[in-house]
């Protein structure tokens, strides 16, 4: 399937239902207790772990939410084994996608703010590209304008004031894989 086709309800249903199926047998493996919930928002299949116990919630987020990231991409790598297809699959856990992209938004604010202050462009520290593509989006929601500079993982984000209109078409300039795009595109 083309990346630009889009998947049918059906099919993104299919590919919770299998990721559901997978995270619930290693929950079981690491004798976590936890409550698996499914949806599709964005157009992509969202399956999130909600536990009652906090410690085992902390291990399943992990540090910088390192955790989360590997549930992730092992859950795509089950979908794909079974589809055939790649998945754009988003595994969240207790609400941590939510926290962080709130946490980027505080962050990416404060740095708009000190540019139309000063006028002078922010640089942020180094940021994965899940939360690059958060901070380009709230800079181009607020009428700035943002480029990513240097490389991995030293990468971070520039945020500059608008010089013109010819600016409106350059928003940002980072290369957004799916691998790498997220911990998820979830909507807050």
């Amino acid at each position: 399937m083309a990346q630009d086709d889009e998947k049918t309800i059906d099919q993104l249903n299919e590919e919770a239902d299998i990721a559901a199926d997978y995270l619930e047998g290693l929950l079981d493996i690491a004798d976590y207790d936890g409550d698996i919930e499914m949806g599709i928002r964005n157009n992509r299949p969202v399956v999130q772990i909600v536990a009652d116990d906090n410690d085992d919630i902390k291990h399943l987020v992990g540090k910088n939410g390192e955790v989360v990231d590997a549930l992730q991409q092992l859950s795509r790598l089950a979908v794909q084994q079974k589809t055939g297809e790649r998945s754009h699959l988003i595994v969240d856990v207790d609400g941590f996608l939510k926290h962080k992209r709130q946490h980027l938004r505080d962050i990416a604010l404060d740095a708009i703010d000190e540019v139309r202050e000063t006028g002078e462009p922010v640089d942020l520290k180094p940021m994965n590209s899940f939360e690059r593509k958060v901070v380009h989006d709230l800079v181009r929601e607020e009428g700035l304008r943002s480029r990513s500079h240097g490389e991995e993982p030293n990468r971070h984000v520039t945020i500059y004031l608008k010089a013109s209109a010819v600016d409106d078409d350059q928003h940002y300039d980072d290369e957004y894989d799916d691998e790498a795009d997220e911990t998820g595109d979830v909507e807050a």
